[in-house]
């Protein structure tokens, strides 16, 4: 069996300013839940706290953004990304290779 090789990658998801701060936690909670889940291991969490968007998403002028670093095998990352996408919650995300 061959190793899968684990990359370092960084996530910044945008909440909704609406989240209290238990719907926030959760939603990060899921997505390095995921990370761990799949081998992964979550390095550092960020709160960046309430933010102004750049352009308006979902009605909303502001957001809740949260930098996340960590290391995952790159099989995962599409996965991933399906999963955010489909999450209510997260308004924006983008993961990045480090």
């Amino acid at each position: 069996m061959v190793a899968e090789r684990v990359r370092e990658y960084e996530v910044v998801v945008v909440l909704s300013p609406e989240a209290t701060e238990e719907e926030m936690s959760a939603t990060m909670e899921s997505v390095e839940g995921f990370v761990s889940g799949h081998g992964g291991e979550v390095a550092e969490r960020n709160s960046w706290g309430l933010k102004r968007l750049a352009f308006p998403v979902e009605k909303f002028h502001e957001g809740n953004y949260f930098l996340s670093k960590f290391s995952l095998a790159p099989a995962h990352i599409i996965e991933m990304n399906r999963i955010m996408k489909a999450s209510r919650d997260i308004m924006r995300f983008l993961v990045t290779k480090v």
